[in-house]
């Protein structure tokens, strides 16, 4: 891991509102000149600390407007079980995010998906058929107050 400067932060900062601005245009906005900033941020990426480029999609405009948070408690915590359902969730369309939970619940995960029917079709032909699940719980989300990708570098 890289220690990474205050440059290096403006570099993120502002990759992270335009991944697709010019090296020009970012080192502007940083204070270098190109050469050095495109070195910055090659340093970045060959870190790990920039993983990648991507699109911003509007779920709703791709008919995908339903977000579902759902709570699994699984039979067991055996590394087994917990690297099983991992395997399985990470080939899994559906699931924009899962994560591993302390407390009551297993794991907590939102799953996108067009309407209710499409849903129930998740939550038939993929999750309930996974074996060591205990309970499944779904809470659909009504609103989305915030979301951002962009993390608080200062």
């Amino acid at each position: 891991m890289i220690k990474l400067d205050a440059i290096d932060r403006r570099i993120l900062a502002e990759l992270q509102r335009d991944g697709r601005m010019t090296n020009q245009a970012l080192a502007e906005k940083v204070g270098l000149s190109p050469t050095p900033c495109l070195r910055r941020v090659r340093r970045l990426e060959e870190a790990g600390i920039i993983g990648g480029y991507v699109a911003v999609v509007d779920q709703k405009a791709v008919d995908l407007p339903v977000s579902v948070f759902i709570s699994i408690k699984l039979e067991r915590q055996r590394e087994e079980d917990l690297d099983r359902f991992a395997e399985a969730v990470a080939r899994w369309p559906e699931v924009m995010e899962c994560y591993l939970m302390t407390g009551q619940r297993d794991y907590l995960m939102r799953v996108v998906c067009a309407d209710l029917p499409a849903y129930e079709r998740f939550l038939k032909a993929r999750l309930t058929r996974l074996d060591g699940i205990a309970s499944i719980e779904s809470s659909f989300a009504l609103a989305q107050v915030k979301h951002t990708n962009v993390l608080p570098l200062a």
